[in-house]
């Protein structure tokens, strides 16, 4: 079946009105009407080739939200009229070590919900900014947020579960100091989630206005990082650090905030490489330097049900689906409180 979808054709080129196919539910498969998408900066990366690799026509998209519209006759979960999320993939080998722990996201043949393999046309998935998707039941997630709340609950889908899984996995909670690094699309949502969890949450920023935000996000503390006396101030005392900075920057400014045995997690991908960070700044307390990767389902889904049950959505902007070239042009300035998120019913206007 054909759809309405916006996306580009080449890097060079704005994104424009485009007719995409979606193929028909399979036995599986799980058939939603796109609601609402979020924008995230991966979705700008990936249309302006700045990560190697990029397919077109690109149509990108991975924190999709809507209704249920149709199932395979083998889908036990989810019926039409249910309230789903898809977020950043949409199929994995199944069978590897990864997959039979839930951790679908780090397998090897994982497939992202854009610019993945498929044998679907055009050879590569298409994503969430068009009317409609079809995923494998596997991939699907369930939304308990009252609908009113839909089209925030859909930067969930990414910004949610990629500060979420980090959070958990690194026992953020009471008793743990938690640094969160970067008040935007990412930072916004791991105060939030941070400050549920229990944890005592300081942000960083390197921006005075955004002191007032932060502190009404969640933030306990909020350090000024250009304030040389107050990052001192808070030197070897956090327990993890969160750093959602998208940026190229130095990471032994945030390193030395660390306790003996604390862990820095990288969550923001820039298009170019940080500066290395001093040895020193690691080998003399047994801090650690780590990286994490959005969540498998099942986390995701737990992810979803703990800000069901806290009242946690993403701060956002709606947007029509012609004005996501201006979206992407506010994003590089940094100029959104802090996820944009189309209103998918725009594509057909």
């Amino acid at each position: 079946m054909t759809v309405k979808a916006y996306g580009a054709h080449a890097a060079d080129k704005p994104l424009e009105s485009l007719d995409i196919a979606r193929r028909a539910p399979g036995p599986h498969d799980v058939q939603i009407e796109i609601a609402y998408c979020g924008v995230c900066h991966s979705d700008l990366h990936t249309v302006k080739a700045e990560w190697a690799g990029t397919l077109y026509p690109c149509v990108p998209g991975h924190e999709i939200v809507g209704r249920v519209s149709a199932v395979g006759a083998h889908v036990k979960d989810f019926r039409e009229g249910d309230l789903v999320g898809v977020g950043c993939m949409v199929d994995s080998c199944r069978h590897c070590a990864d997959c039979e722990d839930g951790l679908e996201n780090y397998c090897d043949g994982m497939v992202g919900t854009y610019n993945g393999p498929t044998a679907d046309a055009p050879g590569h998935t298409l994503g969430g900014y068009s009317e409609r998707i079809v995923v494998h039941e596997r991939y699907v997630l369930r939304v308990r947020h009252p609908e009113a709340q839909l089209a925030a609950v859909a930067p969930l889908l990414c910004a949610g579960i990629t500060t979420y899984s980090p959070l958990r996995h690194w026992n953020a909670g009471p008793g743990k100091t938690v640094g969160v690094v970067g008040i935007g699309g990412l930072g916004h949502m791991g105060i939030k989630l941070a400050r549920a969890m229990g944890a005592h949450v300081v942000a960083f920023t390197t921006s005075e206005s955004k002191r007032a935000d932060a502190a009404a996000l969640g933030a306990h503390e909020v350090v000024v990082s250009r304030d040389a006396d107050a990052m001192a101030a808070r030197a070897n005392s956090l327990d993890l650090i969160v750093d959602t900075v998208a940026a190229p920057h130095d990471l032994d400014a945030c390193l030395n905030l660390l306790k003996r045995d604390g862990t820095m997690v990288l969550v923001g991908a820039p298009a170019t490489p940080h500066p290395s960070p001093q040895v020193f700044n690691l080998i003399m307390k047994r801090r650690a330097l780590a990286g994490s990767m959005i969540g498998g389902i099942a986390e995701t889904q737990e992810m979803l049900d703990f800000c069901a049950q806290h009242g946690i959505v993403a701060d956002i902007e709606m947007i029509r689906a012609d004005e996501i070239n201006a979206a992407y042009e506010r994003m590089l300035k940094g100029d959104v409180k802090y996820r944009f998120v189309i209103d998918n019913a725009t594509l057909a206007a």
